[in-house]
C-alpha cells in the first residue's frame, strides 16, 4: 500500500500530476454554465463566418493589395453590431460576461474562415487582457465601460496593446531577455503623471482603436524592474499614428506604428507600475514585472494557438472540398489512400492544436491563473444572474475605491505562488506553439494536395499559408516560447539547467 505522504512525493515528481492534468483538476471546480455558454458563443461565430466572413474574406484580401492602406472599418462595425466587442467583458465591467475559456473556440471558428478578420475582431482583447492584468479595476472599469457604450451606440470602442519596439521584438515578452533589449519607449515621471517619448511598432488594430494599453519603462537599462503600464486614449496630445505595415499575410488587420513625443499621461490613466503592483515586500520588482507580463501572455497565447488551429481547420476545409470534386485517374481524390492519409493529418493536427488550447484554459483556470477568480461557482453565477442594475449602480462604484486595487493585487500578485503561474505560462507557450505549427503544417499539406490550383487566389488554400506564418512570429516567437516552455516546465526539475544564458 503506498502512504498519503508517499503518494504526494510520487505525484509531486516530475513531470508533475499538477503540470500534467491541469484538465482533470480544473473540471470539478467549473460552473456547469460554461459548458451551454461555450456552445452558445461558438454558434455565434459559426453564424457570422458564413453570413459575414467566407464571403468577404478573398475578395477583402484583393482589396488590401489594391490599397495597401486600407482599414477595415465596415468589419469593425459589423464586428460591433454583432457584439463581439462586449462578448469577453466580464458583466462588472459592463460586458456580455461570456467565459473567457470560449474565447479560444470562438477563435478558431472565425480563423477557419479568415484569421485576419478574425484578428480585426479578437485581437481587441489582448488590450484586454493588458489591462485586467494591472489589477487596476477601476480605470479597468472605466476603459471597458467605453467600450460598452460604443457598442450601444454604434461607435465601436477597440483596445490595442503596445509592447513591441523597433530594437526589441520577442525581447521584450521576456523578463530574463528585456535587460538586453534596445528599448527606446521612455516614461519620465513628472508632477500629475508622466511623459512618454519613443515609438511601438507592430501593433495589431493600432489605427483603429479607441485605447491603448502602453508599456512603458522609467529606466531603460534596467526595465525588468521598471516597467509602468498606461491606458491611452486615440488623440491624447504627443500620440500619433506613423506607418501602417504592408504585410505578406492577414493584411486586413492593420499593423501599426505608434510615435510618443512628449506625451503627457496623467496618474489616472496609469495602469500600473513596478511599484504599485509590489503590494506587499514579499516580492522583488523584478518578480511583480514577470508576473504582470506572464498574466498577460497566459491569456494571449493559448488564443494565438486558437488562431493556429483555425487556420489549420480552413487549410484542412478547403483540401477536403477539392479532393471530394476533383477525379485523379478517373477516381475522386478523396478515394486515393494517400490523400486519405494526408487529410486524416491534417484532421489529427486540427485537433492536437485545439486540446493544446483548452488545457492552457484549463490551468489559467486553477490558481495561479487569471481566469480562477471568474470561474469560482459563487463569483461566476453571480455575475451571470445578478440584475445589470444592481451591478452598475451598486458594485461598479466599489471598483473605483483607492484601496480596491491593492486588495486585488494583494491576493493575484503576492498570493500567487510563482510555480503556479509558471505552470500556466509553460502551458500558454506550449498551446502557441502546437496551434501555430499546426496551421503552418496543414496549409503546406493542402497546397501540396491541390498542386497548382492551390496557388490560385480564389480558391483560398494560398491565403491559409500566408496568413499562417505571422502566427508563428507574434506573441513571442516559437522560439522564445519553446524556451519558455523549458524554462517553467522543465527546466526546475534540474537545478545543473542554465535558460537565457548565451
Amino acid at each position: 500500500m503506498i502512504t498519503p505522504k508517499e503518494n504526494k512525493s510520487l505525484l509531486d515528481r516530475e513531470p508533475s500530476f499538477e503540470d500534467s492534468l491541469c484538465s482533470l483538476q480544473a473540471m470539478p471546480r467549473l460552473p456547469k454554465g460554461m459548458l451551454q455558454e461555450t456552445k452558445n458563443a461558438i454558434a455565434l461565430a459559426r453564424k457570422f463566418s458564413d453570413e459575414v466572413i467566407r464571403p468577404l474574406a478573398l475578395e477583402v484580401d484583393l482589396q488590401t493589395h489594391a490599397d495597401p492602406e486600407y482599414l477595415p472599418w465596415d468589419l469593425v462595425k459589423k464586428g460591433n453590431e454583432w457584439g463581439f466587442y462586449t462578448m469577453f467583458i466580464p458583466r462588472l465591467f459592463g460586458g456580455q460576461g461570456f467565459n473567457m475559456p470560449a474565447s479560444s473556440y470562438v477563435v478558431e471558428e472565425l480563423s477557419s474562415a479568415c484569421v485576419g478578420i478574425a484578428n480585426v475582431l479578437l485581437v481587441h482583447y489582448l488590450g484586454v487582457a493588458g489591462i485586467l492584468a494591472s489589477w487596476n479595476v477601476g480605470l479597468a472599469n472605466r476603459v471597458f465601460r467605453e467600450v460598452a457604450e460604443g457598442e450601444k451606440t454604434g461607435k465601436p470602442c477597440l483596445i490595442s496593446l503596445a509592447i513591441t519596439e523597433p530594437g526589441a521584438g520577442t525581447d521584450v515578452e521576456e523578463n530574463e531577455l528585456i535587460d538586453r533589449a534596445r528599448l527606446n519607449c521612455y516614461a519620465e515621471k513628472v508632477k500629475g503623471g508622466y511623459i512618454v517619448n519613443g515609438n511601438k511598432i507592430f501593433i495589431s488594430m493600432g489605427h483603429v482603436s479607441t485605447w491603448c494599453c502602453l508599456i512603458a519603462y522609467t529606466d531603460l537599462k534596467k526595465p525588468s524592474e521598471n516597467t509602468v503600464a498606461f491606458a491611452v486614449k486615440t488623440g491624447t496630445k504627443g500620440f500619433s499614428f506613423g506607418k501602417h505595415e504592408d504585410k505578406m499575410g492577414q493584411r486586413v488587420c492593420p499593423a501599426s506604428e505608434l510615435i510618443f513625443e512628449d506625451c503627457f499621461i496623467p496618474d489616472e490613466c496609469v495602469l500600473a507600475d513596478s511599484q504599485s503592483l509590489k503590494a506587499s515586500g514579499e516580492r522583488t520588482l523584478r518578480e511583480v514585472v514577470e508576473q504582470y507580463i506572464q498574466y498577460v501572455v497566459e491569456v494571449t497565447r493559448p488564443a494565438v494557438g486558437g488562431f493556429g488551429t483555425g487556420v489549420a481547420r480552413g487549410a484542412y476545409e478547403t483540401a477536403l472540398k477539392f479532393a471530394s470534386e476533383n477525379a485523379v485517374d478517373g477516381k475522386l481524390l478523396i478515394n486515393h489512400e494517400w490523400a486519405q492519409v494526408m487529410l486524416a493529418d491534417m484532421y489529427k493536427n486540427i485537433v492536437i492544436g485545439r486540446l493544446s488550447y483548452a488545457e492552457a484554459n484549463y490551468a489559467n483556470g486553477l490558481p495561479g491563473g487569471i481566469y480562477n477568480i471568474l470561474q469560482m461557482k459563487l463569483i461566476y453565477y453571480y455575475l451571470k444572474y445578478v440584475p445589470k442594475v444592481i451591478l452598475d449602480r451598486i458594485v461598479s462604484p466599489l471598483l473605483g475605491l483607492k484601496i480596491t486595487p491593492w486588495i486585488f493585487r494583494k491576493l493575484f500578485v503576492d498570493g500567487q505562488s510563482m510555480k503556479e503561474q509558471r505552470r500556466c505560462s509553460g502551458w500558454a507557450s506550449l498551446a502557441k506553439i502546437v496551434g501555430t505549427d499546426m496551421g503552418v503544417k496543414n496549409s503546406q499539406m493542402a497546397l501540396e494536395m491541390m498542386g497548382q490550383t492551390g496557388l490560385r487566389h480564389e480558391c483560398g488554400a494560398e491565403k491559409f499559408l500566408r496568413d499562417s506564418k505571422l502566427l508563428q512570429i507574434y506573441e513571442g516567437s516559437n522560439q522564445l516560447n519553446r524556451i519558455n516552455l523549458f524554462a517553467t516546465l522543465i527546466a526546475r526539475s534540474f537545478p545543473q539547467a542554465r535558460v537565457f544564458e548565451e
